[in-house]
């Protein structure tokens, strides 16, 4: 026993101190995995951004509304959550997320508030700048809030005649042009991004399914859309290693362009005053330096472009305590003298807006009309007119007036005081079909109005024009529901 235990002891006493194994071990250098490296975060210039992808809308003979076809993938997009509201910052973050790790030849572009607000959570850069420079670098809108979110979107673009597609997801307190739920953003983003790649393939994902495209022969022109052979292998060759599921080449996000009011402030001796309308909140941006931006400084008899609206001009009595006397002047003649707390002219998307809270009559946003309604009239027999959306309409502060100045605002987002002598000359934008041959398009390709992403019932083209539009008057206005 004395023995063994001796043995032992000497063992013990054989072995290295514990401080020295412990030196040992911690001297030995440890690897860093790659992985671990915390992500760059940043912020970067959004005029760094290449030119914005302008896509063509196609007609057919199945449906009122229109197709996307995209010339080549989109690369740049602005996506506008709605403001101060958490639950709808958390859901931005997941789908920026998304998009950025299936699609990530992506640049995302934020308002700088919603930059610095972001940028933090998400592990790529993203970009931002002033919003006058949105236009000419952004090739698609993805809102998330309520009808409010999507004019803040439509605004940016409200001195341009062309407008990127918008996709809106319905996350607000109003919800009338909102069109899909959030829970549907894998889906809606997918059919808006593959549309019109004319690539038949299942799965775009790796280098086999690009040789399989490129010696895929080219589809008839009839699913090609009159394109020709170069052109299509071009497109073949843009889609070919993008992540996704194709559409098809027969399938495409369902378009509608929606009308805008051309609308122009002038004083009593025929200028254009746009430049003085003042933004009425952050989201907006002064007209002056836009027009500069846009047609360049330095230039003589600079033409004032009209500004654009989506819903509505409104002229009213503000906060003077009698009521307004406004001339009505259409297509040049004399209507009235109307006596009112004020008047709107209002696209078909505005007639569910104010001009609804003031009596006025919902139409559908694929007629082509403006809607001209008073606001509290002081005679009963002044009711809400329905006008061509190609006529000219002048409103002229009447010299009876005795408030003296009137307020004028544009989609809530412009607003400017106006006097005796002054005038508004409205009329409504142009869409419709392009020349042959104008910005590269070769026919059937439609122009103007604010593009929006309709969802589809799937069931084809049948329906598809109405459903969303029936749906949600019934949901929100509570069609023929009992009282009490």
């Amino acid at each position: 026993m004395n023995r063994l235990r001796t043995t032992a002891t000497s063992v013990s006493a054989a072995s290295p101190p514990a401080w020295r194994i412990k030196t040992t071990t911690t001297t030995t250098p440890r690897r860093r995995c790659f992985s671990a490296t915390p992500p760059r975060r940043e912020i970067r210039d959004a005029r760094t951004l290449g030119d914005r992808i302008v896509p063509l809308y196609k007609s057919s003979s199945t449906s009122s509304l229109l197709s996307l076809e995209w010339p080549s993938p989109p690369r740049n997009v602005l996506i506008m959550p709605k403001l101060h509201a958490p639950p709808v910052i958390a859901s931005t973050v997941e789908f920026a997320k998304h998009i950025h790790g299936e699609y990530p030849n992506l640049n995302l572009i934020f308002e700088k508030r919603i930059a610095d607000l972001l940028h933090e959570r998400l592990p790529f850069p993203v970009y931002s700048s002033e919003p006058i420079h949105f236009p000419t670098r952004t090739d698609l809108v993805a809102t998330l809030g309520g009808d409010g979110t999507i004019l803040r979107a439509a605004s940016l673009f409200s001195l341009h005649t062309s407008v990127p597609p918008i996709l809106s997801f319905s996350m607000g307190t109003l919800g009338f042009l909102g069109e899909w739920k959030f829970e549907e953003f894998k889906r809606a983003w997918r059919e808006v991004y593959m549309s019109g790649s004319v690539v038949a393939m299942s799965d775009l994902q790796g280098p086999h399914t690009q040789a399989a495209a490129l010696n895929t022969s080219p589809p008839s022109t009839s699913a090609a859309g009159q394109h020709d052979a170069a052109e299509i292998q071009k497109r073949y060759e843009g889609w070919a290693s993008m992540r996704g599921r194709s559409m098809g080449v027969n399938r495409s996000s369902k378009m509608l362009l929606r009308h805008r009011l051309k609308v122009g402030v002038y004083d009593s001796d025929g200028n254009n005053v746009n430049e003085q309308l003042m933004p009425t909140s952050t989201a907006a941006f002064p007209v002056e330096p836009a027009i500069r931006n846009i047609l360049g400084s330095g230039q003589p008899d600079v033409h004032v472009p009209d500004i654009h609206a989506i819903n509505e001009l409104v002229i009213h009595r503000g906060p003077n305590p009698h009521l307004a006397i406004v001339d009505v002047y259409v297509g040049n003649r004399f209507l009235t003298e109307a006596v009112a707390d004020g008047i709107l002219i209002s696209t078909p998307t505005g007639s569910t807006a104010y001009s609804l809270s003031a009596g006025g009559t919902i139409i559908h946003p694929l007629t082509k009309a403006m809607l001209l309604t008073p606001i509290c009239a002081r005679t009963l027999s002044f009711r809400h007119l329905s006008l061509p959306l190609n006529k000219k309409v002048v409103l002229k502060v009447s010299k009876k007036n005795r408030g003296r100045e009137l307020e004028v605002s544009i989609d809530g987002k412009r607003k400017a005081g106006v006097t005796i002598g002054m005038e508004i000359r409205v009329t409504g934008e142009e869409v419709g079909r392009k020349p042959k041959g104008a910005d590269g398009c070769r026919d059937n390709s439609w122009t103007g109005g604010v593009p929006c992403v309709i969802r589809s019932s799937g069931q084809g083209d049948e329906g598809d024009d109405d459903d969303g539009w029936v749906g949600g008057l019934n949901e929100r206005l509570k069609f023929n529901y009992p009282v009490g």
